[in-house]
């Protein structure tokens, strides 16, 4: 029976008294008036003495429990009852009987202390009266609501359990899907490879016939710089002029060390020089600017050809006067510091890089191949979404919702209550969490562990448990009290104890049916 019905049935059980003469002896409530009959001995009610019935209230105690004197203040371990007719009968300490201040509302307890009391059990009484009957009323209200609930929870078990059974064979029917394109995909894609392989190896051979091609023409362009005196040949003193290939890095290219880059002879032609461009290609600087990094106009057709023809001696036309080949110089390098193809931009390092598109037969292969990867991953998606769906709707199915399932509704739901410092939200089943108002990041305060009420309605209490930890404290934990109303709603928080707390919630869910039994009116006069 709940505190509300306990209370109503108090209520009415003295509401309709009047007001009565004090049971002899004083102090005695009725369900005890059987013990003290003054035509026998008294027998204390711990059994452990008997007395003469003239001893009972003669201020002077005798029992050990002190039910000899349930009217005196003799015994420190004695209790007064207070009838309260119209109003709660209750129990007050031996101790407080005649100290002067009124503790029974119908003034019972200063029988002799001459303090002014005033009968106050009828107005207390109508007070509780309306208050309880609206609680009633609440009561009877939620409790209403929650057989809705209920029919509620039990439409919905049925249609989370259709749509589990439909979706499991949605899931199966997604499962062969993915299974028969998973197949189409490991087809299409080992054409595509090696089509691809193909063609980088094709772009690989290319890239490197590329690099040799640019090699030889670097390596030319060294041999003409080196060439000082034009004569086809490149000698020891020609290669001393480069001392960025000194060997012991002294800083001079010694006669000694350009020979032995020079392999040992005095001078070499252009099919030797190729055997000493490999030794020196990644030491050497050229004197003019690279070739990837701006066009250079080839050298004048003689001089080609001069490079070319290694054995010839150069011909009396080509025996041009010192000033003339000097104005001829002028001419070329005037050339060489604005070529005529400076208009049109260059190919990037990265352009000349990058690998050509494929063949059309190659793009085919790999557009089946990607669409066929795209088919696949969008079923496995959706096997995956069916896959999550049907793990929630089996988890909410396995909560213990209540008895009938009357708490099934806050399932997914999230209330809030804010407080002048924070803002606390409770989402039953889940969590509960704590937030600053102004500002500052979410603390966890538990989360859902199990029904934690009292033994004879565990449906309660909620337990939220494994919260954030507290410094140099335990984890934060969180108990929900339920009790009954019309409303869903999160009435209080607090923290009765450090990093634990307290949260009182209102729900239908709670509610119980009020019987005739609960409000009939039979005497709980023992509080």
């Amino acid at each position: 029976m709940t505190c509300v019905h306990l209370l109503l049935t108090l209520v009415f059980a003295v509401s309709l008294g009047t007001p009565v003469e004090i049971q002899q002896p004083r102090g005695v409530p009725l369900s005890r008036r059987q013990f003290y009959s003054e035509n026998k001995p008294f027998t204390c009610l711990d059994g452990s003495r008997t007395i003469s019935f003239d001893r009972v209230n003669d201020d002077y105690c005798d029992c050990k429990d002190g039910s000899d004197e349930p009217g005196t203040a003799a015994c420190p371990n004695g209790h007064f009852h207070c009838t309260n007719a119209g109003y709660r009968p209750t129990f007050i300490p031996s101790s407080r009987i005649n100290d002067g201040i009124c503790d029974c509302c119908d003034t019972t307890d200063e029988y002799n202390s001459g303090a002014k009391c005033e009968n106050t059990c009828k107005e207390l009484g109508h007070k509780e009266r309306e208050v309880l009957q609206k609680m009633a009323e609440i009561t009877k209200e939620g409790f209403l609501l929650k057989q809705q609930l209920i029919e509620e929870a039990k439409q919905r078990h049925k249609e989370k359990q259709g749509k589990v059974a439909y979706m499991q064979e949605n899931k199966k029917q997604l499962e062969e899907k993915v299974e028969a394109l998973r197949t189409v995909k490991e087809t299409s894609e080992q054409p595509e490879k090696e089509a691809k392989e193909r063609h980088l190896k094709a772009w690989e051979e290319q890239k490197a016939a590329i690099h040799i091609e640019k090699d030889k023409a670097k390596m030319a362009e060294a041999f003409l710089e080196l060439d000082d005196d034009a004569d086809g040949f490149v000698s020891v003193s020609e290669l001393q002029s480069h001392a960025e290939l000194d060997s012991d890095a002294d800083g001079t290219l010694t006669e000694t060390e350009a020979q032995g880059l020079m392999g040992g002879a005095d001078r070499v032609d252009t099919s030797a020089f190729e055997s000493i461009w490999a030794n020196i290609k990644d030491m050497y600087h050229s004197e003019s600017q690279p070739v990837e990094a701006a066009h250079v106009e080839p050298p004048p057709e003689e001089v080609r050809e001069r490079v070319v023809d290694n054995d010839s001696e150069p011909s009396p036309e080509e025996d041009i006067s010192e000033e003339e080949e000097e104005d001829d110089e002028d001419d070329y390098h005037e050339e060489d510091k604005v070529p005529s193809t400076i208009k049109t931009p260059e190919k990037s390092h990265e352009d000349e890089e990058a690998m050509p598109p494929y063949d059309a037969d190659t793009q085919a292969l790999i557009d089946a191949a990607q669409k066929a990867r795209d088919d696949f991953n969008e079923a496995e998606k959706a096997f995956r979404e069916v896959d999550v769906q049907i793990g929630n709707i089996e988890k909410e199915l396995s909560f213990d919702f209540g008895p009938d399932a009357e708490f099934t509704y806050l399932y997914s739901q999230c209330y809030e209550l804010s407080t002048g410092e924070y803002i606390y939200r409770f989402c039953p089943f889940n969590r509960v969490s704590q937030k600053p108002k102004y500002g500052g990041s979410e603390t966890n305060l538990g989360i859902w562990g199990s029904w934690a009420g009292p033994e004879n309605n565990k449906y309660l209490m909620m337990k939220y448990e494994h919260g954030a930890g507290c410094w140099q404290g335990p984890n934060r934990s969180t108990m929900v009290k339920l009790t009954c109303g019309k409303e869903t709603v999160v009435t209080s928080t607090s923290e009765p104890s450090r990093c634990e707390y307290l949260m009182e919630f209102t729900t239908p869910a709670v509610c119980q049916e009020l019987t005739n039994a609960d409000l009939s009116p039979h005497g709980h006069e023992e509080l």
